[in-house]
């Protein structure tokens, strides 16, 4: 499993070829606080990377999700709509938002994103 980050704090992780599973990052979840609503994307529907594919919504803040590679979403996360906390419970793991199948085979949107050290020394002092 590899993931990696995106400058707008989501984070991806593909494992063995399937689907990747995009989520927002913990920084992202602290800064946002209490998570309340997410608009999660429908189902079906194609995304070029760095476009708008949902909101989150806090007390604080509403925030979009941009997608951090470009795929066709194949799942998302019912639970989390049922229960948005779960994004600040479980940033990195039940609190998952989307599902993506990668439309870029050969892997250069993935590669262009940060690794953790890189993503841990992009939000240094943010």
């Amino acid at each position: 499993m590899t993931i990696h980050y995106s400058k707008d704090h989501e984070w991806i992780e593909i494992a063995d070829h399937e689907a990747a599973t995009v989520g927002i990052t913990v920084h992202a979840q602290e800064a946002l606080g209490d998570v309340v609503f997410v608009d999660l994307p429908e189902v079906g529907k194609t995304f070029k990377q760095g476009e708008v594919a949902g909101v989150v919504e806090s007390v604080k803040a509403a925030a979009d999700i941009y997608m951090p590679v470009t795929g066709e979403v194949v799942e998302v996360n019912e639970a989390l709509r049922a229960d948005p906390s779960l994004a600040n419970s479980d940033p990195m793991g039940a609190g998952w938002f989307f599902k993506v199948l990668l439309q870029d085979k050969d892997m250069a949107e993935f590669d262009q994103l940060m690794d953790e050290p890189g993503y841990a020394k992009f939000t240094e002092g943010a």
